[in-house]
């Protein structure tokens, strides 16, 4: 008769993982489990911020410097800033995830945004589609930070461009946070785009005044002003006959524009013509209307004529 025998049994015995854990169970009796846990969220946290910091005081300013050498202006440089900025943030959690014994984060990544991806599809289509149109703003460059724009009835010089919105100040010195797909799918001017602008003015003379006198006025106070270009050369036409005046229209060019500029110096040229009209006798009339009818009192009836 053979006797039972006695098999014993495997446990398995967690072991410690991590410095961190390691000076939790011995300094405070933590459970193992719990120790490590603890030390690796600690792990993570330490080694995040660390790395974060690293890349920020290291890589992100090679980076700009890199920019800059290669002679990219403000509203490129911004952008991708930021982007570096991103990047150095998810490499100090990748390193995070490998110190704290998470495994790799790439698979955590794609576990997670498989089943987070239709509902964030839905919950950030706007989002996308500003991110999108912010990425089209950047390579296209339809304007650049400093520019004067014109939207939909709206205008301002453009003072911040992100992956969102822009920011855009208008002339009341209101700030617009304009999210960057209303301005990818509506029709932008952009009047400073090619360094050069061109003013029109209207000036309208009486019918009796010199037409050819006129407009020698018109260009050589074009010439005389110190912000309007010769080449292209100013020029007026004769452009309409109005119900009381002979409207001429002068086109002139100033160089490398701004909204100030273009106020300023179309407002000087049109008080120095007015002024030269004035000492040279060129009427710059005013309509005139006549008004006719009758007025009937105590059985007379008087025809009245007011002009």
């Amino acid at each position: 008769m053979s006797l039972p025998v006695a098999i014993p049994l495997q446990t398995d015995q967690v072991e410690v993982s991590g410095p961190v854990a390691d000076l939790l169970v011995e300094a405070l009796g933590l459970n193992v489990s719990l120790a490590n846990a603890i030390g690796s969220a600690v792990t993570f946290v330490v080694v995040a911020i660390v790395v974060y910091l690293l890349g920020r005081v290291t890589v992100v300013p090679l980076v700009n410097r890199v920019l800059r050498s290669r002679e990219l202006d403000e509203h490129a440089r911004k952008p991708l800033r930021k982007l570096t900025g991103i990047v150095v943030g998810f490499a100090a959690v990748g390193v995070a995830f490998a110190f704290a014994g998470y495994g790799n984060i790439l698979t955590a990544i794609a576990t997670v945004g498989a089943a987070a991806t239709l509902a964030i599809g839905f919950a950030m289509q706007d989002v996308l589609a500003n991110f999108v149109a912010g990425i089209f703003i950047f390579t296209d460059k339809p304007f650049r930070i400093g520019d004067w724009i014109e939207w939909d009835g709206n205008s301002g010089i453009v003072e911040d461009i992100s992956f969102r919105v822009t920011r855009v100040r208008t002339f009341d010195n209101e700030l617009l946070t304009v999210p960057n797909s209303n301005l990818t799918d509506d029709v932008i001017k952009n009047p400073v785009a090619k360094k050069q602008l061109r003013l029109q003015a209207a000036f309208g003379i009486g019918y009796d005044d010199d037409i050819e006198r006129a407009n020698e006025i018109i260009l050589e106070e074009a010439h005389a002003h110190p912000d309007i270009l010769d080449d292209p050369a100013p020029s007026v036409r004769l452009a309409e006959l109005g119900d009381s005046s002979v409207v001429l229209k002068s086109r002139v060019w100033i160089d490398d524009p701004s909204r100030s500029d273009f106020v300023k110096t179309r407002g000087e040229y049109v008080t120095a013509v007015k002024e030269r009209f004035d000492e040279e006798d060129i009427n710059i009339p005013y309509p005139n209307r006549t008004l006719g009818g009758s007025l009937e009192v105590d059985g007379v009836t008087a025809e009245t004529v007011v002009d």
